[in-house]
């Protein structure tokens, strides 16, 4: 079962991903419908923390969310998904100019680190922004389809967008040294949801005065917001924080990308979005460069594991081992380490007689 251990992670990254993505296309439909982006964010970690408080008894969410949402609002949920996928890039110059990941320009392995990411990231935003021509529904799409946005709030939707990639890659780093003193991430995720509903709730009174835009309107929009709460921040926030544990920032970072993929070819056959040959070429550069960075991270890996199980880098062989015998402190017994192979009572000692 060594092997499932340690795919386990990138498992749990992918249903990740898949979850994000059908965040993203349900979100963007409710927002189309009336719905505030803001409100969404209230509601949405109300229902994880009413779900994930209880289990446990015991921030950059807020600002995150918030201009995620927004910027999905005022532009597209392809370039809201394309748009995520500079948290790789952003978190791998955060986490190298914290020592968090080193970068040596003569290793094989972290130039495929560097190359991966610039290939990924790069794939993955053509797959939004790149069109060319089309492949597919060339003529279903409906001129008045509620998912055909304007481009009056294109450019502020992006850079909302990009203030949520920063939020975010920052957001990694820290948690990466948070976690190192604290382990129990099922608390994490519950104080994390509850303080969010908190900062998010003050945002929305403040910059949403309408109190109508509290109101759900539809079935839709109770299961959008119950969706993305119970599963979208409460169960992923769990995983995600247990991966970043084990693996650290960039791994989780570097499965954003998937995120662009399963929303295009979601919303091409759900919504009837159109697709692109630049979809198509963007995809292709996203799987390799995921491939080049894990292979650049192999190593590390492979290291850790090294470390823990080989029992010579568990004990120093030259280092004094000192013995108490019945609990007196004036006599001790010292041996060196490479020693303790030989039984350190025999058969002639005093304790065995």
């Amino acid at each position: 079962m060594g092997w499932l251990k340690s795919y386990l992670p990138v498992m749990a990254m992918l249903f990740n991903q898949s979850i994000y993505a059908g965040i993203s296309l349900s979100t963007r439909v409710a927002f189309l419908q009336g719905m505030s982006p803001r409100v969404f964010v209230v509601y949405r970690h109300a229902f994880a923390t009413i779900v994930i408080a209880p289990i446990a008894y015991f921030s950059g969410i807020t600002l995150n969310q918030n201009l995620f949402f927004e910027g999905l609002y005022l532009a597209s949920s392809s370039v809201a998904s394309a748009m995520a996928n500079l948290v790789p890039a952003v978190t791998f110059i955060i986490a190298a100019c914290a020592g968090m990941e080193k970068v040596n320009i003569r290793s094989t392995r972290s130039l495929a680190k560097i190359i991966g990411t610039v290939i990924c990231v790069s794939g993955a935003v053509s797959m939004a922004l790149l069109k060319g021509p089309k492949l597919l529904n060339a003529e279903i799409l409906p001129s008045k389809s509620i998912m055909a946005s304007g481009g009056d709030h294109w450019l502020l939707g992006c850079l909302f967008l990009t203030g949520c990639c920063c939020a975010w890659s920052v957001w990694l780093i820290l948690m990466a040294n948070f976690f190192s003193f604290h382990p129990d991430h099922l608390s994490f995720s519950a104080w994390m949801c509850f303080m969010a509903t908190l900062q998010s709730t003050l945002v929305t009174l403040l910059l949403e005065p309408d109190p109508h835009a509290w109101k759900i309107n539809s079935l839709l929009e109770f299961g959008c917001t119950l969706y993305s709460g119970v599963i979208g921040s409460a169960v992923l926030l769990f995983i995600q924080a247990w991966c970043i544990s084990l693996r650290g920032p960039l791994f989780c970072a570097m499965f954003n990308p998937l995120f662009t993929v399963i929303v295009t070819i979601l919303a091409a056959l759900l919504l009837h979005e159109e697709i692109y040959s630049g979809s198509l070429i963007g995809s292709t550069g996203v799987i390799i460069g995921l491939y080049v960075v894990h292979w650049g991270k192999a190593e590390k890996v492979s290291e850790v594991n090294v470390k823990l199980t080989d029992p010579k880098s568990m004990v120093n062989s030259t280092e004094d081992v000192k013995i108490l015998i019945n609990g007196s402190s004036s006599v001790k017994a010292c041996c060196k380490t490479n020693n303790l192979e030989e039984p350190l009572l025999s058969a002639d000692s005093p304790s065995h007689r």
